[in-house]
């Protein structure tokens, strides 16, 4: 897994902020900031929970302790019908060894299903798109 510095330094680089940007919203220095990414220092438990909320990952991805980027308030926000992810991961966990191949197997049918069906979009899109072409050339 990777240190929190080179964690926090893409997380940063995926929002497209500079370190002065990360460093004014934490009214800290842009060294300071630097010192974090390099790993010379790290922030105290108040920056790196701030650090969570803005790049809204959890705590343990920032610390390199898992790579599921996820703030666990997401996990805990109903999907549908009030069920959360928290409550589907504890179902599976209690799963016999059967019955967990047989979600694993569906989930692998749905997601081959979706990959289909944007697939299918994509290239309706275009022939839609040559079609306006052909037209506005006649």
């Amino acid at each position: 897994m990777a240190e929190m510095g080179e964690i926090l330094a893409e997380l940063r680089k995926d929002k497209h902020l500079l370190q002065k940007d990360l460093a004014d919203f934490l009214s800290i220095s842009i060294g300071t900031v630097s010192n974090y990414e390099t790993g010379a220092h790290e922030p105290d438990f108040e920056t790196l929970c701030k650090l969570a909320d803005f790049f809204q990952v959890s705590t343990d991805y920032l610390l390199g302790r898992t790579d599921l980027p996820y703030d666990v308030k997401k996990l805990n926000e109903p999907i549908r019908d009030g069920i959360t992810i928290s409550d589907i991961t504890h179902t599976l966990l209690n799963m016999s060894r059967e019955n967990l191949d047989s979600v694993l197997e569906y989930m692998e049918l749905l997601t081959y299903k979706n990959k289909m069906i944007a697939e299918k979009n994509s290239y309706g899109s275009s022939l839609k798109s040559n079609r306006r072409n052909n037209e506005k050339r006649k």
